[in-house]
């Protein structure tokens, strides 16, 4: 299966963020997703067996439970392939930074201006 086909689906996607802050049990993991998709157990399961097979996921047992966790590297793949099309959004980006950065300073001049005159001489 190819990446963007396993990363195209939203439960696969919202696995993986899960799966972003750490190391999680499959039963905490179909806890959210089931909560958040209405779907059952076993429909998280093989959610993340996709994940698992297609190196996106990788799971560790401890005692009887499972622990998943993100594997990195067909992140990277993507990333890798992505990296062409930054050029389109890179530069829009960078002038929104600019932007924030100069809203920032404005305020922190309004609000410093605005200090200085309640004071009293």
């Amino acid at each position: 299966m190819h990446a963007f086909d396993v990363l195209g689906d939203p439960v696969r996607r919202r696995i993986l963020e899960l799966l972003a802050d750490g190391e999680m049990t499959s039963g905490a993991v179909c806890a959210v997703i089931s909560d958040e998709f209405g779907i059952t157990q076993p429909a998280v399961s093989q959610h993340l067996k996709v994940l698992r097979e297609n190196g996106f996921a990788t799971v560790r047992p401890e005692g009887t439970r499972r622990l998943y966790a993100v594997n990195s590297e067909p992140l990277r793949d993507v990333d890798v392939w992505l990296d062409r099309f930054r050029r389109f959004w890179t530069p829009h980006l960078d002038a929104l930074a600019t932007e924030l950065a100069r809203g920032k300073r404005e305020r922190r001049l309004r609000q410093s201006e605005k200090n200085t005159e309640g004071e009293t001489p």
